[in-house]
Parts: structure tokens; sequence; C-alpha cells
């Protein structure tokens, strides 16, 4: 059996454990997950933030590390790959003001191939126009976005995760095994360990 693909999308400003930690886990149980950004080459990096929920109205944000790329972003084929990942942060805002970026998400979902997002995801999912009628988690700030795409907002807590046909998505990082298990479940991954 082929070991199956996995695209993330990501940009400056990806929140940090939305980037590591789905990179790393999907990896390290046998995905070839190809971490990819408009305008950078393999090699190159984007900047991360760690997003942290302390006690004030919204997240608080600090410098995170420095995420290296491992593909081109305009070397992608979508057809290549069976499944997306778009993690949250603040590149979503401004990745989904670029038209590849929405094309390549719509094809994942034209093409009917499991899709992951989490917290801020949910930006880019909105502006694809993939949502009408679908249950979608999100940071609660994105909300409006969901609902104004025709999404039915899925207000669950921090650490869960919802599944609506083959999208999976998470309110924000703390949701980490739960979303993770759910897309590999999509993806038809079986776990021994």
């Amino acid at each position: 059996m082929s070991t199956k693909r996995l695209l993330l999308l990501c940009g400056d400003f990806v929140e940090d454990y939305e980037i590591m930690v789905p990179f790393q886990a999907l990896q390290a149980v046998g995905y070839r997950v190809d971490a990819v950004c408009p305008d950078k080459l393999a090699g190159d990096s984007v900047a991360t933030a760690i997003h942290d929920f302390e006690g004030d109205q919204t997240y608080t944000e600090k410098p995170g590390h420095r995420f290296a790329l491992n593909a081109d972003f305009a070397g992608v084929a979508p057809d290549e790959y069976d499944g997306l990942v778009i993690p949250g942060g603040r590149a979503p805002e401004y990745l989904r003001l670029n038209d590849e970026v929405i094309a390549l998400v719509r094809h994942f979902f034209d093409a009917d191939k499991p899709v992951a997002a989490i917290c801020h995801g949910a930006q880019l999912l909105a502006a694809a126009g993939v949502l009408e009628g679908r249950r979608c988690a999100a940071y609660p700030a994105c909300r409006p976005e969901v609902e104004l795409a025709g999404g039915h907002y899925a207000d669950i807590a921090v650490d869960a995760a919802v599944t609506d046909g083959r999208l999976v998505t998470a309110p924000a990082w703390p949701a980490h095994p739960d979303w993770l298990a759910q897309f590999m479940a999509v993806l038809g991954a079986r776990l021994e360990i």
C-alpha cells in the first residue's frame, strides 16, 4: 500500500501548535505531509505565533518557532494528495485573499477528499464557499464567518472536534487529540499501538 499524501497549508503567523503538532503527528503514523506556503519554497520558513488562553477576553499571542516548509506551493498538484490540513492562527485571514489558495481548498471539497481545519482555519473554508449546510467548529470569534458562509457553527468544548462527512474541525489546539483522531478515522487510518 502506498503512503497517503497530505497537504498542509500555512503562512506567516500560523499558530505554532496547530502547525507543528499535526505536521509531526501525521508523519509519525506514516503519512507524507507536504507543508506549503504561497510565494515560498521548500527550505524557506514561516513565522509562527503561540496563542494561549490566559483569562483575557481573547487569546494572547507570543512569538513562536520558525517552521520550515518541505515543499513548494507553486509545484502543488492537488490531485496527488489524499487530504488537506488547515491550521489556524493569523495566516488564514490573509491566505483567504489568494485565489490559488481558494481554488486549492475548493478542489478537496469538489473531489470529496478529507479536510481538517482548526481554529481560524474556518476563515479559509468560509472564503472558499464550502461551508453551506455543513457543521463546522472554529475559534468562537470565527462563528459569524461560519454562519455567514451558510455553515452551522458547532459550539463545542475547546478540547473537542466535530466531523461532518469528510470535514473535521475543532475550535483550537487543546482539541488536537480528538481532532487528529477524527481526521485519521476519515482518512481510513487504523492505528495499532
